[in-house]
Formats: C-alpha cells, sequence, structure tokens
C-alpha cells in the first residue's frame, strides 16, 4: 500500500488561477450554494495579482505542482491588541487530497506567516455543519460562540449606502 504524496504548500502563481477558481465553486457546491458563487478567473487574477493586493492566496500542490487546495486570506487588525491578523476567507482541499495533510500544512502556513511577521491571530468562519469542526478541534482552534456575524448585501446594502448619500455625506474612498 502507497502512502499519499504530502503535498507542497506555496504562495499562489498566475498559472494557479484557474484550478483555484474551479476549487472554489467547488467549496460553493459543497457549502449546497453553487448559485451565489460568480467568482471568475479575471477577478482573482486581479485581486492576487495587482500592484497593492488586499487578497493573498496559497496552494498545496501535488508531485507534479498540480494545486489540489488553496487558502486565501486577508489582514485585518484588531483594535484591541494593536497588530494585523489573518483572515482566512476560504480553506479547500480537493476530496482526492484529503488526508494528505494539505488542510493543516495550509493552516501552519498561515500560522508561519502570523509568528514570523508578529501577527496574534488566525481567524475564519465555516458552516455550522462542515465536518471540519473536529479537524480544528484537533490543530487547537477554538470556536468563538460569544461572536455573532453580521452580513450586509443586496438591497439591504444599498439602502444603507443611499442614506450615507442622501445625507451629504458621501466619505472618501
Amino acid at each position: 500500500m502507497t502512502s499519499p504524496v504530502i503535498p507542497t504548500i506555496r504562495p499562489a502563481r498566475p498559472e494557479d488561477v484557474p484550478a483555484v477558481v474551479a476549487m472554489v465553486h467547488e467549496l460553493a457546491e459543497y457549502e449546497r450554494a453553487p448559485e451565489q458563487c460568480h467568482l471568475t478567473t479575471e477577478q482573482l487574477t486581479s485581486a492576487l495579482f495587482t500592484t497593492a493586493p488586499a487578497l493573498f492566496g496559497h496552494v498545496a500542490v501535488d508531485e507534479h505542482d498540480e494545486p489540489v487546495g488553496f487558502a486565501l486570506w486577508f489582514l485585518n487588525f484588531s483594535t484591541w491588541a494593536g497588530v494585523h491578523g489573518i483572515y482566512l476567507e476560504d480553506l479547500y482541499v480537493r476530496p482526492a487530497a484529503r488526508g494528505t495533510g494539505a488542510g493543516r500544512l495550509l493552516l501552519a502556513a498561515l500560522a508561519d506567516i502570523c509568528v514570523r511577521r508578529g501577527y496574534r491571530r488566525l481567524e475564519w468562519s465555516m458552516i455550522d455543519w462542515n465536518p471540519a469542526a473536529g479537524f480544528y478541534a484537533s490543530i487547537g482552534a477554538e470556536q468563538l460562540s460569544e461572536w455573532v456575524s453580521y452580513r450586509l448585501s443586496g438591497d439591504a446594502l444599498r439602502e444603507l449606502a443611499d442614506r450615507a448619500t442622501t445625507a451629504g455625506t458621501r466619505p472618501g474612498d
């Protein structure tokens, strides 16, 4: 019996973008919301590889340097701690590569960035029914039950934005 090949983790490159976009759509399918996923190769390329990116990515690659998993993340800032942290937007490993350590290695790469840069937190959210909760607990992640997520989008977002412009207070970008 052959043991699975341990993936290599590296920063995403422009040639990885089509595979990462495909995996984002696979993740949306897994999370039962494929109709909500509209990410394109052009959008992700623009977000990751602009002069001053606000989004960063790492990939887990197999022995042929083909992406089998990814982590897309950005910086946040804790006003209480006074330092940046990493917010993990999405982590995904293709089913065939699960059990190879790819997810743990992707998170370890982000933890390493946090430690080297003096960041105090690596945070993420997940759907409450995701079986990855056991994996996250096994690496020492703690569930924050006292925090509740909120989101403004669609009509509610536009309606609130309209209040800024009708009040004559258009904040700078």
